[in-house]
């Protein structure tokens, strides 16, 4: 699967992986589909990790990243499932507890 980034979600993906260097394709040169995947499996070292890159983001990224969860672009079942507790616990908190039930309603996590 091949996508186009929009340039809200290139910046976002520098901010979650500043060392890649600006590049979305994998070691193997090929794009990446999502953009937490590739912070949850390849760049984020713990699950810690995970959670201090994504604090990062202000509200409005993450209320984007969540809207492009609900709409299919974004795809957080295969994060590690600490990675999506992780997630979870901070679109509660910057954006809404309510906008976390709808994704976990939505990936069939309730």
């Amino acid at each position: 699967m091949h996508r186009e980034f929009s340039e809200k979600e290139i910046i976002i993906f520098n901010k979650l992986a500043p060392e890649a260097g600006g590049s979305m394709d994998s070691q193997m040169g090929h794009p990446y589909p999502f953009i937490l995947r590739p912070i949850s499996h390849k760049f984020a070292e713990s699950s810690e990790d995970f959670e201090e890159r994504l604090n990062r983001l202000d509200t409005g990224e993450l209320e984007f990243l969540s809207n492009l969860i609900l709409e299919g672009k974004e795809e957080v079942r295969s994060l590690d499932p600490e990675d999506i507790d992780v997630l979870m616990d901070i679109i509660a908190k910057k954006v809404s507890s309510g906008r976390v039930e709808e994704i976990k309603e939505y990936i069939g996590i309730l």
